[in-house]
């Protein structure tokens, strides 16, 4: 049970309640709606992530589990499990990443560079000089803002999931899509 009641709907504004129409109920989305200025910007900045970056898709979703396992936010993990599938992460990673056995030889060298950078940023003040140049090695400049912007994103979607305790009520790769694609 969340540790805040849903928002009253009579303090959501038009242009908000008209914007929340494109997608279905939802717990969190209630949640977000308790910062009315900051529910579309939010949501909008989710569909950037979804339809408008250079970093790829699998790479993505890598970065997003990561997150969501560093601040052990099950929300978030357990929505990507089959948007990571359909991106071409298989469950063994999944699973490296779950059991932060991120050094295991089995995973490949540009994973565990992704899956480090991505650690480092959400638990570290600075990501070392080495994860910064073997990242860069691999990525774009543009990819490695990007990549920054994924973590950003997921780490505040994780915190809101984990401080505010919003239960998962349906996984969002079920749902139909308006506006963005969860597939490659």
């Amino acid at each position: 049970m969340s540790r805040l009641p849903d928002p009253d709907p009579q303090t959501i504004p038009a242009n908000v309640e008209d914007f929340l129409t494109q997608f279905p109920p939802d717990a969190m989305f209630k949640m977000l709606t308790h910062s009315v200025s900051t529910v579309q910007p939010f949501i909008s900045l989710a569909q950037a992530i979804y339809t408008s970056l250079q970093l790829p898709i699998r790479t993505r979703e890598v970065v997003i589990l990561t997150v969501a396992d560093a601040v052990e936010c099950d929300f978030v993990f357990t929505q990507h499990i089959p948007i990571s599938e359909a991106a071409g992460v298989d469950q063994d990673l999944r699973r490296l990443i779950r059991r932060r056995d991120h050094a295991n030889p089995t995973m490949s060298e540009p994973d565990r560079t992704i899956v480090q950078f991505a650690t480092e940023v959400v638990t570290q003040p600075r990501v070392s000089d080495a994860t910064f140049a073997a990242a860069r090695a691999l990525l774009t400049a543009r990819e490695v803002v990007e990549l920054l912007h994924v973590c950003g994103y997921y780490w505040t979607f994780s915190r809101i999931c984990t401080t505010l305790d919003v239960d998962l009520t349906q996984l969002y790769a079920e749902l139909p899509q308006t506006g963005w694609s969860t597939t490659p």
